[in-house]
């Protein structure tokens, strides 16, 4: 009878067990220099600013252009959906691509093209002359977006080696994050069309850096350019170092997996389990309504009674969000991921049903009227009603922390580490097309739930997510912490015990 993969652990088994060369591949990391394998890091993730910075920039426009004097921009409730949701289309379309490009350019090149869609996008939304141009440029930076979403967390963790490959694995998540804080702060003194205007600037910078970053030796040995990938990985670990020797382990686990991904393959638990895993992680994250949260940020302090501005409530949350995963990329190789998972979801839970229930039970946001507005000045002259209109706050910063710290950059860590390389392309291609699907549909059915069933109801469904993802973290998901992705892929080659029941 088969058992679950990941319960309670004896001495006499390991999740994976140690290789009688432990020491020496601990000492081979102790001598590597990470200099230039971190700048071509940053170089990738800029891509990931870009799209943290694109994915909320609806949050302060939003709400501008539903006030605009031109009536060629002002929106309505519905086009508002569109316009938010939009970006997940794009998203998809940019992850569908992934599945081709990413083995077809290379890791690399098909970040570096990832540019061309995003500087058009933020261009037609900067000139916007129409309703059609904001969303054409929505479509075009989400597309670049998924694009990235798919390929950066694989570039990085083919370049990485086990010694930083978990606070690595969390930095697409960082830039991602950063990008968003960047929008709100620049949301609260700049017009929206500067706001697209600056979105540019990443986008150059990353173009410009990446034309002087090696490709993945493992994506250069899979297309048989042995000379080539030896070279990538001497400048990335450093001429000096035996990195001959850790370029014989990528070797050999290329020639293994040399030929192309068939369908009949896609039956082996060795192809169809980590992707399994990795498509339903990407699932699992989005239905907890981080998406839909991010981006109608501001509408929805705008929508419950809070006590400081919208603006300034999304700055403090992008704020907090930007500490909780500096602290997950500290604790992720310590602590390791599935810890962090449990943590996550669990903060996670508890802030939706905070607010689900501050919605449902609290006080409610006056319309802007005289009466009403003397009343709302006598609430939060009263000490209780100003504490209780921090709840909306506090229970979003809760939520975000704990997205950050677990949800957000495990699931794409574990992508890249767990999806075995002949598949890898398709499948974090596919990983992202699902996870932006489903995206749209949170996302496009946000304001229309909110407007038909009232804004608690969404809350307290991603709360019942919540709980879903503490089951399959415990029943699925590996820890994968300071193993090497050789190591990964030899395990799930053995099949002695089965991920999914």
């Amino acid at each position: 009878m088969e058992q679950p993969l990941l319960g309670s652990e004896t001495p006499d088994y390991e999740t994976f067990p140690e290789r009688p060369d432990q020491q020496q591949e601990q000492n081979y990391i102790r001598t590597l220099k990470n200099k230039r394998l971190f700048l071509a890091t940053f170089a990738a993730v800029l891509g990931n600013f870009s799209f943290g910075y694109a994915l909320v920039y609806t949050s302060p426009v939003i709400p501008a252009l539903e006030r605009s004097p031109n009536p060629a921009l002002r929106m309505t409730k519905t086009e508002s959906s569109w316009f938010g949701s939009v970006f997940t289309l794009g998203a998809a379309a940019g992850g569908l691509s992934a599945m081709v490009l990413n083995d077809l350019l290379g890791r690399k090149l098909s970040i570096m093209f990832s540019a061309v869609p995003s500087a058009i996008g933020y261009a037609l939304m900067a000139g916007a002359q129409g309703l059609w141009m904001l969303l054409l440029g929505r479509i075009l930076t989400g597309f670049a977006g998924g694009l990235t979403a798919a390929c950066i967390p694989v570039y990085v963790s083919e370049i990485s080696h086990p010694g930083v490959r978990g606070a690595l694995g969390a930095t697409p998540q960082i830039m991602a994050v950063f990008g968003s804080l960047l929008l709100y702060a620049l949301g609260l003194k700049m017009p929206w069309r500067w706001l697209a205007v600056a979105g540019e600037v990443p986008v150059f910078v990353m173009m410009v850096l990446l034309c002087f970053m090696p490709n993945s030796p493992r994506f250069l040995l899979s297309q048989g350019k042995e000379e080539e990938a030896l070279k990538a990985l001497a400048w990335l670990r450093g001429n000096d170092t035996d990195f001959q020797r850790e370029f014989q382990q990528i070797q050999n686990s290329v020639q293994k997996q040399s030929s192309r991904l068939s369908w009949t393959e896609l039956r082996d638990p060795f192809i169809y389990k980590p992707i399994a895993i990795a498509v339903l992680m990407r699932f699992l994250q989005q239905l907890t309504g981080v998406t839909p949260i991010l981006v109608y940020l501001q509408s929805i302090f705008h929508s419950t009674a809070v006590l400081l501005p919208p603006e300034e409530d999304a700055a403090i949350v992008g704020a907090m969000r930007l500490v909780s995963v500096l602290i997950a990329a500290v604790t992720m190789d310590r602590a390791g991921r599935k810890i962090l998972l449990f943590v996550s979801a669990s903060i996670m839970f508890a802030a939706n049903l905070a607010l689900g229930l501050y919605i449902h039970l609290g006080p409610q946001r006056p319309v802007s009227n005289t009466t009403m507005d003397l009343t709302n000045v006598a609430l939060e002259s009263s000490g209780s009603g100003s504490y209780l209109m921090l709840v909306p706050l506090f229970a979003t910063m809760l939520f975000i922390m704990g997205y950050a710290m677990g949800w957000g950059p495990i699931t794409w860590l574990l992508m890249s580490e767990i999806l075995p390389l002949k598949a890898r392309g398709v499948a974090s291609g596919l990983c992202v097309l699902v996870s932006w699907l489903t995206a749209f549909v949170l996302t496009k059915s946000f304001l229309l739930v909110e407007n038909a069933f009232g804004l608690q109801v969404p809350f307290y469904f991603f709360a019942a997510v919540c709980l879903v993802n503490l089951v399959f973290t415990a029943c699925c998901v590996p820890e994968t912490r300071r193993r090497t992705l050789e190591q990964i892929e030899s395990f799930f080659r053995t099949g002695r015990r089965s991920f999914l029941r």
